[in-house]
């Protein structure tokens, strides 16, 4: 401690430092002053250590550098299995798209994978069997460690279904499938043909493949290819499908009206997928009007034609429809086949037993797909139009037999296929009224905005 008197400007220490006392005591007394303050000013600085006197004594941490980041090791084993969830779903995802040939292997090898993880994860249960059907263009989306080991997998298969494989607690890897809610809404849509049915089609908005849906659903009655008329005109109601607010694809038609010649056809969908009219018989006919994609009707049904090859005037019982060779044909209907042969007259040609009365036969065939005494299904693909035999150029010659007796298969009454079943007509006879009303309401709103 250091004392002083001020009246003789003398200042004595504790200590005894006699050089000091003796040096301090021959100062003026303003510099007295001055070192008196000083002094004072470096024992209160002394009272109040600085931030850096807390800094932390370990060595390691002694040599870090200000404003530099640093990456440290964290253990998970103290982790709840939530934790260390929360810390997988933060591990990097890497995005595959699916290209021409690929398989889940390759895919696997370019995102750095071994063979053993493409077979631990393609045995991840029955789902992982989804993994053999990728396309190209579809995402495969796989999730690596920190290691560059597998740890997650997704696959969306369509558009509202997601394969997920994890491991789960025990390490063992698992799969499941997230599903999306599906918003189904109904729409409509109308349209007059003033060109063809398909500008009618694309100018009402409808897509591709409603267009030949709909022509599906009335193709049994209506001849798309040659009855189509100027002033035809359709209302259709269907489906269209959301995911979060967003629309993801086109779903069924759920009724249709389509007017061709002044009659008007009308087809309800049921819940059997099928479509009947509104009072319960089938839209669809026992035989297809064509039983093949034609470009154009060669020849007609006719008692006297001129033969292109033979070049003499004989019958021509069948109709000839004009098409790209190697175009697929298909079974008019339900039956067995009695002949798939070939003979230098009808080339390779099919013909099917429908029953006691009733026979097709399909000629000129590049390759038949069908043998005899195979059962056949409407629509099945039993042949690919071709040029063999006596033809001038590929098409399908077509004939219609009742009883024996060659008839136009262009004219037939075709019979009818089987009404909906007794059991439901109740239930139908509901969904008609409701999809009538519906038909009837968006040609009213159709008019409205017109």
């Amino acid at each position: 401690d250091v004392q002083c008197d001020w009246s003789s400007d003398v200042c004595s220490s504790d200590l005894n430092f006699p050089v000091v006392q003796k040096a301090f005591s021959q100062l003026p007394k303003a510099h007295k002053w001055a070192v008196i303050s000083l002094a004072s000013i470096v024992l209160i600085l002394a009272l109040f250590p600085s931030d850096r006197a807390s800094a932390s004594r370990n060595t390691e941490a002694a040599l870090l550098e200000i404003g530099k980041r640093y990456e440290l090791p964290i253990s998970t084993e103290h982790l709840s299995t939530d934790n260390q969830s929360e810390l997988s779903d933060e591990l990097e995802w890497k995005t595959f798209q699916v290209k021409r040939g690929d398989t889940l292997a390759k895919i696997f090898a370019r995102a750095g994978l071994s063979a053993r993880d493409t077979y631990n994860v393609s045995s991840a249960g029955d789902l992982a069997k989804k993994l053999l059907k990728i396309r190209p263009g579809q995402l495969v989306s796989l999730q690596l460690d920190e290691h560059g080991e597998f740890a997650g997998l997704e696959y969306a298969y369509s558009n509202t279904e997601t394969l997920l494989i994890k491991p789960n607690e025990a390490g063992k890897l698992v799969s499941s499938v997230d599903k999306k809610t599906v918003d189904t809404r109904l729409n409509y849509a109308q349209g007059e043909i003033n060109s063809s049915f398909w500008n009618a089609g694309v100018k009402a908005h409808l897509s591709e493949s409603q267009i030949m849906s709909l022509a599906a659903i009335f193709g049994w009655d209506i001849d798309f290819a040659l009855e189509i008329r100027q002033g035809d005109n359709f209302n259709v109601v269907f489906e269209e499908k959301y995911i979060d607010g967003e629309f993801v694809e086109y779903g069924d038609i759920v009724s249709a009206e389509f007017t061709n010649g002044g009659n008007t056809f009308t087809a309800i969908r049921y819940s059997d997928g099928n479509y009947y009219t509104p009072e319960g018989r089938s839209m669809r006919k026992s035989f297809l009007r064509a039983p093949v994609s034609f470009k154009y009707i060669s020849s007609s049904f006719t008692k006297r034609r001129f033969h292109p090859v033979q070049k003499r005037w004989k019958a021509h019982r069948g109709v000839d429809y004009a098409a790209n060779r190697g175009t697929p044909v298909m079974a008019a209907g339900d039956g067995k086949v009695i002949r798939s042969s070939y003979d230098k007259y009808n080339g390779n040609h099919v013909f099917i037993q429908h029953g006691e009365k009733y026979v097709t036969k399909y000629l000129h065939f590049t390759k038949r797909k069908v043998k005899v005494g195979q059962t056949v299904k409407q629509g099945d693909i039993i042949g690919t139009v071709g040029s063999t035999g006596l033809a001038s150029g590929p098409h399908l010659h077509y004939e219609f037999l009742v009883d024996g007796v060659h008839r136009n298969p262009r004219t037939v009454s075709l019979p009818k296929a089987l009404p909906i079943d007794k059991k439901e007509r109740s239930a139908f006879e509901l969904v008609a009224k409701e999809q009538l009303e519906l038909l009837s309401n968006s040609k009213r709103i159709m008019l409205a905005m017109n």
